[in-house]
């Protein structure tokens, strides 16, 4: 099993853990935020593979913000494979 815990950018959560086990996504966890969206954000996401996951989460904006929480979790992904 593969873990990832990246620090956010622009949101209101501080944090992102997440664990990946055969290119799947099997927990996220987010340290702040809208707890409400998060905890919604982060159930539908287990068992989604990491392409699916980035695909459907980048780009996402939270208001005038240029960036979202689940933005911020395929950032984390994007970052993940770029270093493995």
């Amino acid at each position: 099993m593969e873990h990832i815990s990246y620090r956010t950018k622009g949101t209101c959560s501080r944090q992102i853990e997440i664990d990946l086990e055969n290119g799947r996504i099997v927990s996220v966890k987010f340290i702040g935020g809208c707890a409400g969206n998060t905890q919604g954000v982060a159930s539908l996401l287990v068992g989604m593979t990491v392409e699916d996951a980035i695909e459907r989460l980048s780009g996402i904006r939270c208001g005038f913000k240029p960036t979202s929480c689940p933005d911020q979790l395929a950032q984390a992904l994007i970052n993940h494979q770029k270093n493995a």
